[in-house]
C-alpha cells in the first residue's frame, strides 16, 4: 500500500479512537482528561426525584461542579425510587470502570447489597446523606447531624405550639420512610423535644405515622385520614420534610382547616414559598453545596487512594462497624431569616421563589 494511503489510514484510526473516547466521556457525564482516565471513574447513584426536588436540582449540579473542577471522570444516575434499578446502575458503573461509588441508598438492605458488590470488585463506597445500617458499611459517610435536624424542628415549633389558645394542643408526627435510617434519626430529634410535653400532659399525640418510601401522595392520604378521624382537631404537625409538609397543606386546604405550626426540611423552593405564604412554619436548611463538596472531596481522595481520615474526626456506628463520618451542621429557616440563610448563600434565589401567587408574599427587591 502506498505510504500516503497508509498515513491516511492511520490518521483515520486515530480520529475514530478520539471520537469514541469523547462519546464515552459524554455518556459518563465527564471529560476525557488524560491522566484521570487511569484513575477510573466516580459513579453517583441518586435515589429519586419525586420525594424531594433536591436530588436533581441541587445535589446533581453541585457534584457536577465539584468533579469538573477537580478534573475527574464521573457519572451521575438516578434510580427514580426503584432499588432494583439502583442495583443495576451500580453493576453498570462497576463494569464501566467506576473505582468509587457515591451512594444514596433507597433502603439499607439494597444499599448493603451494592456495597458488598463494590467490595468484591475492589470499588470504594461513600454513603451520602443516608447511612447504610445493614452489612459492614461504606468506607466513609457524609451527611448532616440528622438527630439535630429533627431537634431543630421540635425547638422551632415549641414556642408556636405553646402560644396556641388550645389548653392541650393536639400534635401529629408525620415521619419519613421506615426503611430510611435518616427518618428514624429525624423522628428521634423532634420526639426528644416533644416527648416531655406528651408525658406531662401539656401536649397530646394524636398520631405518629411513617410514610412508606417518602411518598408524598401516600402522605396526603395518610394525613387526610388522620385529620378526618380527628374531626379536623389537629393543632400542629411535625412533618419530616417539605414534601410531606406540602401534603399536609393540601389536606388542610381541602378540608378547610386554617394554617397551623408545621415543620419541614430541605429548604426546597416550595417549602420556602409555603413559609412566606404562612402555611409552613419552618424548614431545615442543610447546606447541600457543602455536603456535596465534602462528599466529592472524600470520593476523589478514595479514587486517588489517599487517606480520608484527615477529612473527619468523627465516626458513626452502622450496626457492625465504626464508619468515618464527615458531619455537617443544619440550620433552621423561618420567615425571619430566609434572606440571610438560603438567599445569602445562593442556595435559593428570590427569582425562583417569587413566582405566580407567591409574588405577593415576597419582599420588595
Amino acid at each position: 500500500m502506498p505510504t500516503r494511503q497508509v498515513n491516511l489510514l492511520i490518521l483515520s484510526l486515530l480520529l475514530l479512537v478520539a471520537v469514541c473516547a469523547a462519546c464515552q466521556a459524554a455518556e459518563n457525564g465527564g471529560n476525557v482528561l488524560g491522566d484521570s482516565d487511569q484513575e477510573g471513574m466516580i459513579a453517583v447513584l441518586l435515589p429519586d426525584s419525586a420525594t424531594s426536588a433536591r436530588w436533581e436540582t441541587d445535589d446533581r449540579r453541585f457534584f457536577e461542579q465539584a468533579f469538573t473542577a477537580a478534573g475527574v471522570r464521573y457519572a451521575i444516575v438516578n434510580a427514580e425510587g426503584d432499588a432494583r434499578v439502583q442495583q443495576t446502575q451500580a453493576e453498570q458503573a462497576i463494569t464501566n470502570g467506576a473505582r468509587v461509588i457515591l451512594l444514596v441508598n433507597l433502603d439499607s438492605g439494597s444499599g448493603a447489597a451494592i456495597i458488598a458488590q463494590a467490595r468484591e470488585a475492589g470499588v470504594k463506597v461513600v454513603d451520602y446523606d443516608r447511612l447504610t445500617i445493614e452489612g459492614p458499611g461504606a468506607d466513609v459517610y457524609v451527611s448532616f447531624d440528622n438527630v439535630t435536624v429533627g431537634r431543630l424542628m421540635g425547638e422551632t415549633l415549641v414556642p408556636l405550639i405553646d402560644a396556641l389558645p388550645t389548653a392541650v394542643p393536639r400534635i401529629v408526627q408525620l415521619n419519613g420512610s421506615p426503611t430510611d435510617n435518616n427518618s428514624t434519626l429525624y423522628r428521634a430529634g423532634y420526639f426528644s423535644v416533644a416527648s416531655p410535653r406528651y408525658e406531662a400532659g401539656d401536649w397530646f399525640l394524636v398520631d405518629d405515622q411513617d410514610v412508606p418510601e417518602w411518598d408524598n401522595q401516600q402522605a396526603l392520604i395518610i394525613f387526610e385520614q388522620i385529620l378526618t378521624a380527628a374531626g379536623g382537631n389537629v393543632d400542629a404537625v411535625f412533618a419530616a420534610n417539605d414534601g410531606l409538609a406540602g401534603s399536609v397543606i393540601s389536606a388542610l386546604k381541602s378540608q378547610g382547616v386554617a394554617p397551623l405550626p408545621l415543620s419541614g426540611q430541605d429548604a426546597t423552593v416550595s417549602g420556602i414559598q409555603n413559609i412566606l405564604a404562612g402555611w409552613q412554619s419552618m424548614t431545615v436548611y442543610k447546606p447541600i453545596k457543602l455536603e456535596a463538596e465534602a462528599a466529592a472531596r472524600a470520593a476523589i481522595a478514595l479514587l486517588r487512594q489517599e487517606d480520608v481520615s484527615v477529612l473527619t474526626a468523627d465516626t458513626i456506628y452502622n450496626g457492625q462497624n465504626e464508619i468515618p463520618f464527615i458531619k455537617l451542621t443544619p440550620i433552621a429557616v423561618t420567615n425571619e431569616n430566609i434572606a440571610i440563610t438560603v438567599i445569602a448563600d445562593g442556595f435559593r434565589t428570590w427569582a425562583e421563589i417569587c413566582v405566580g401567587e407567591f409574588v405577593q408574599y415576597c419582599p420588595e427587591r
